[in-house]
């Protein structure tokens, strides 16, 4: 795909991924519509994008979980520039915390952001998309293939994000539609920070060492990459390819791996 003059639509647009998604499209030709809850870092984000790339750039207010909203941000994109040809479902919420202490309010809130979200924006750009032979793509995790202690919600968010796109993948092999999932590693982004814990509350500090992980930009350029190529699944790191592949033929060894790895956070949950 050569995005020069492309639309695409990036929900979660206004910090971390989302952000240098919008940048990396901008960069490379493409009009951009950012949503997020955070209208003003949105305005601002757009008017850096227009004086830096000489593309479009619009903002629009939008909380995934919320139906109208997701109507409301494909409308604007479908006004403004009169097609769409790439939706990035980046929006989304970790947690941390133990199943036995948590608060049932969190997993409700994680599906309705990461996975609700993906469902709504996909179903009101679907037509559109199917017109352009255009591309869906779910910002996933490793969290969607293996699941990870003290993250029960975001790992069945992500599990139900990549069994919904597996099966639209399928219903439209005959179609021309892109369908494509991105699993990054650890990514250096203010997702730990703004994590639920057990009481629903923002977690604040990460519980991760930051300097190791991914940085936003970088994920971004993949996943660019990846809608140019019209990849169907993107697992970023060697570390993610290991735990996928390894998930499959020694289950059991990797519970014990994963657990292992997750007793070396800081203030661990499990010990």
């Amino acid at each position: 795909m050569d995005l020069k003059n492309k639309t695409v639509i990036i929900t979660g647009a206004s910090s971390g991924i989302g952000k240098a998604c919008a940048l990396e499209f901008a960069k490379r030709g493409a009009n951009v519509v950012l949503g997020a809850r955070q209208f003003v870092t949105l305005c601002e984000l757009a008017q850096q994008i227009e004086k830096e790339y000489g593309v479009r750039a619009v903002a629009v207010q939008c909380d995934v979980s919320k139906e109208e909203d997701c109507e409301h941000l494909v409308k604007q994109a479908q006004l403004t520039f009169n097609r769409i040809d790439v939706l990035i479902n980046n929006a989304g919420i970790s947690m941390r915390a133990l199943f036995k202490d948590l608060d049932l309010v969190v997993i409700k809130n994680l599906m309705d952001i990461n996975f609700w979200g993906t469902v709504y924006c996909t179903k009101f750009a679907l037509p559109e998309l199917l017109k352009n032979q255009g591309s869906v793509v779910g910002v996933s995790s490793i969290a969607g293939y293996r699941g990870l202690p003290g993250r029960t919600g975001y790992s069945a968010s992500k599990f139900a994000m990549n069994g919904f796109l597996e099966a639209l993948r399928v219903e439209n092999l005959k179609t021309g539609l892109h369908v494509m999932v991105a699993a990054p590693g650890f990514t250096a982004s203010n997702i730990r920070n703004t994590a639920l814990a057990k009481d629903g509350r923002s977690q604040g500090e990460s519980s991760m060492d930051e300097g190791k992980m991914m940085s936003s930009e970088e994920v971004a350029r993949i996943i660019v990459d990846g809608v140019v190529q019209r990849k169907r699944t993107l697992i970023m790191t060697s570390q993610g390819k290991l735990a996928v592949l390894m998930n499959k033929l020694l289950p059991a060894w990797v519970d014990k791996k994963v657990y292992q790895l997750f007793t070396k956070e800081k203030d661990p949950l499990i010990r």
